[in-house]
């Protein structure tokens, strides 16, 4: 009877071991993929957005396309993550008072002002958002409501000292000169940015696949998505390929390419002038960041596929029509380059990409007909499906 109550103790006690084993083990998963401090509000929200497959253009390519829905992120952007992990990362070093009363100011072309002015909402901050003039003008409104003081500068080359970056830069300084708590977040080189990517997207992506990914194709705005995720996936699989996709006048394509970061346009037009070579918003860029040159030190990049405005616009339309996703102009040039990185692909791949942010913020230029005919661009009619992917596929 002794003996048989020792065993049932022991059984006893090694359940228990287990369970809180297992426990411990989720709690601490969770937090490696998420970052969380807490479990409460908007920053709940934030990460482990879902996968796609896109089942029409995967049965085409023969390939598998699965979209990280990072539209689906509380502030409809990706830029959740990055603007979360700059707000902690100076919180916690005292670059920012921690329990609010900071004042965060940021150059953006919009969607990492909408996610820091959500932020500062919810952690009792200031915000200050300085955005070029080429952006929409809903992203404008959308930062007013959200509370940011927003300043809309003229479009300028990064060498111009009223560079939105610039200025944004300049405001944080004399704000703290005055004795104010100002945070300059400086997206493009904080590598807060490339951590949060690195710790959260890259190991979503991974698990969500089944640890099976054989291409991760991304467009570049501060380079911190491509460079974390990359980087990533190159530690769990080195034959993962990672290719960006490239905008027309960003000179990124080179660098990846030859090395050099150059375009045309720069030669043409003059370093201190801004090109309006692109109707992409947020993407490409005529430098390279600090966030962007951690994923080449990583050799996390393979290769560069370049996107026009027209193939953006079709692609667009198309994934509207036969998907039914409604997308802005970076994700549109995602799946463009993903359609182009399928071709040197076996049949049955899988290629990953990402759906940056919804096209409700493109409505008055990406999705408005006027504008897209002023740029000498094509409104699309109604495409046959197979023979827009086959003349990207070819």
């Amino acid at each position: 009877m002794k003996e048989n109550v020792r065993h049932v103790s022991l059984w006893a006690t090694m359940a228990a071991v287990v369970c809180v084993t297992t426990m411990v083990w989720k709690v601490n998963r969770r937090k490696r993929r998420t970052c969380k401090t807490d479990d409460t509000g908007y920053e709940a929200l934030i990460g482990n957005t879902p996968m796609v497959r896109l089942g029409k253009l995967s049965k085409i390519l023969k390939r598998e396309i699965y979209v990280k829905m990072e539209s689906m992120n509380p502030g409809g952007t990706g830029k959740d993550r990055a603007a979360f992990s700059m707000i902690l990362d100076a919180e916690s070093s005292g670059r920012l008072p921690k329990g609010g009363g900071g004042i965060v100011v940021e150059g953006t072309s919009g969607s990492t002002g909408i996610s820091l002015a959500s932020l500062c909402n919810t952690r009792g901050h200031s915000c200050v958002i300085v955005m070029p003039d080429d952006q929409a003008v809903e992203k404008q409104e959308l930062l007013r409501h959200l509370g940011a003081n927003v300043e809309v500068v003229h479009t300028a080359a990064i060498s111009n000292p009223k560079h939105y970056v610039n200025t944004a830069r300049r405001h944080a300084i004399e704000l703290c000169s005055e004795g104010k708590s100002a945070f300059f977040t400086n997206q493009f080189e904080n590598k807060a940015n490339f951590e949060a990517h690195y710790s959260t997207t890259g190991p979503e992506i991974w698990l969500q696949t089944n640890k099976k990914i054989d291409c991760f194709v991304m467009s570049s705005g501060t380079g911190g998505t491509i460079s974390g995720v990359g980087t990533f996936l190159k530690e769990q699989n080195e034959h993962v390929e990672v290719v960006l996709v490239d905008p027309p006048g960003s000179s990124l394509f080179n660098k990846i390419k030859h090395g050099v970061a150059y375009t045309s346009e720069q030669k043409e037009r003059g370093l201190r002038r801004h090109r309006y070579d692109t109707i992409a918003e947020g993407i490409g860029l005529d430098r390279v960041t600090h966030n962007m040159s951690l994923g080449l030190i990583n050799n996390a990049i393979d290769d560069a596929i370049f996107v026009s405005d027209q193939e953006a616009v079709n692609m667009a339309h198309w994934l509207l029509r036969y998907e039914g996703f409604f997308v802005g102009s970076s994700s549109a040039m995602n799946i463009v380059g993903a359609v182009k990185c399928a071709k040197s692909l076996n049949e049955g791949s899988v290629i990953v990409t990402v759906f940056c942010d919804s096209g409700q913020r493109h409505i008055t230029r990406f999705w408005n007909e006027t504008f897209i005919n002023t740029r000498g661009l094509s409104w699309p009619e109604k495409m046959d499906c197979e023979s827009l992917i086959e003349s990207l596929h070819s």
